[in-house]
């Protein structure tokens, strides 16, 4: 039986079926819709063939009653997610005024004039209504269709965001409170990330955690930043008094349970906890990059204002470079190699003296997927830090995957030792 609280999303668009690109707007929209207490039970996936999105679409109209399309709605002859909508719908597309106005209005700010392609986005399905795009040109639409209510987003994160909590939400708000079917609870996601632990091992450390009966789920999802632990509440009446008062102590129990292997929490990342940390203590950093080619770097210069805490980065990637660069000795290089915890010591404390910083942080690795021996294979990471007081701190770590993943392994558990130094220091 199709609930008026199913939802299905369909993302538009061939390169998220070859590789090109992954859908991160589904996770977005199945978060905006669980607040309403809109379940997604099923997402789609298709590419921009017209009669592909038809067919997606009328099998998404048996069993939903919200379906968002998200792509599409692009100038160029592969947006065709318009056409796909009045074919299955049999609502025959015409230009719309308001949608042409808006259009030509955005075009203008950007000192451009609509091209005979661009207005194509104009043309929407009769009876529809036109969502308004707050930050780009393409406009959205709204329509009902076999019960079901359809609405068509930009496949542009930035744009569908915006649209969707600006038009969309609100319509589905109104269109909720005059069903005559009582709310739901809103699903609320809680969110854990760790780092260092298996899946199977957080698994394990987590077992019992849930209540029989207890009306929230456990989600775990490994990749190569960690683990992603997830509390889930099922978006219902019956539900909803008994989840108020268990999710927060069920919270509290992942928290008490994962203890140090826990970085974060909701949105948050590890360059954005590790520079807060290094912000709030007033200390400064410098990095000493090999296998990981300046990653580090760029994670922490992602989050605004690391300009406070970072001081520099090198990319030390030969030996040449580790000795002219670190002073690392070339006969240290040449007795331990180049990868090993005396070099990885040696490259932190080089950069921390020549920076004249608080914190030296280096890595010194095989990420492969050639280079590796039988007592040096890939995946071998080191990773130094020093702080000029006491002993310097290595870690040895054996990664698995391909390249990329080990670059990012590598980048992640370097970043958690800092953390988890930072943490050792104590409250400021």
């Amino acid at each position: 039986m199709v609930s008026p609280f199913d939802a299905e999303i369909i993302a538009i668009g061939t390169e998220l079926l070859i590789g090109g690109r992954s859908d991160s707007n589904s996770i977005f929209l199945a978060d905006e819709l669980g607040k309403l207490g809109i379940a997604v039970r099923f997402k789609s996936v298709v590419g921009d063939g017209k009669q592909d999105i038809v067919l997606a679409l009328r099998t998404a109209a048996t069993r939903a009653k919200v379906i968002i399309l998200t792509g599409g709605l692009g100038p160029t002859l592969d947006d065709c997610t318009r056409e796909a909508v009045a074919a299955a719908t049999g609502h025959r597309l015409g230009r719309r005024k308001e949608a042409l106005e808006g259009l030509t209005a955005r075009l203008a700010q950007w000192g451009r004039t609509a091209t005979t392609a661009q207005l194509r986005q104009a043309l929407i399905p009769a009876g529809a209504a036109v969502l308004k795009n707050p930050v780009g040109s393409a406009p959205g639409f709204c329509l009902t269709w076999k019960k079901a209510l359809i609405m068509s987003l930009p496949g542009v994160p930035r744009e569908m965001e915006a649209m969707m909590q600006q038009e969309a939400l609100p319509l589905l708000r109104a269109a909720s409170d005059s069903s005559g079917v009582p709310p739901r609870a809103p699903i609320v996601r809680q969110l854990f990330h760790t780092f260092g632990l298996a899946e199977a091992d957080v698994d394990a450390t987590l077992t019992g955690l849930i209540p029989k009966g207890a009306p929230v789920d456990l989600g775990l999802l490994a990749s190569p930043m960690g683990v992603l632990v997830s509390l889930t509440t099922k978006g219902n009446q019956s539900a909803s008094k008994r989840h108020r008062d268990l999710l927060p102590q069920l919270a509290d129990d992942v928290r008490s349970r994962l203890g140090g292997w826990l970085f974060a929490e909701g949105r948050d990342t590890m360059e954005e906890v590790v520079g807060r940390e290094l912000a709030t203590r007033g200390l400064t950093l410098a990095l000493a990059e090999s296998c990981t080619g300046g990653l580090i770097g760029h994670r922490l210069t992602q989050v605004a204002g690391s300009s406070a805490y970072l001081d520099r980065g090198v990319v030390c990637y030969s030996n040449r470079a580790k000795t002219e660069m670190l002073g690392v000795p070339a006969d240290l290089i040449a007795r331990q190699g180049a990868v090993s915890r005396a070099v990885a010591v040696a490259m932190a404390c080089g950069i921390r003296e020549r920076a004249k910083v608080s914190v030296g942080l280096s890595v010194t690795g095989i990420a492969g997927p050639g280079g590796g021996t039988e007592t040096k294979p890939v995946g071998l990471v080191y990773i130094g830090l020093d702080c000029g007081t006491g002993q310097p701190i290595t870690r040895e770590f054996r990664f698995h995957g391909d390249r990329t993943v080990i670059k990012q392994r590598s980048s992640q558990a370097a970043l958690d030792l800092l953390r988890r130094w930072l943490l050792d220091q104590g409250p400021v």
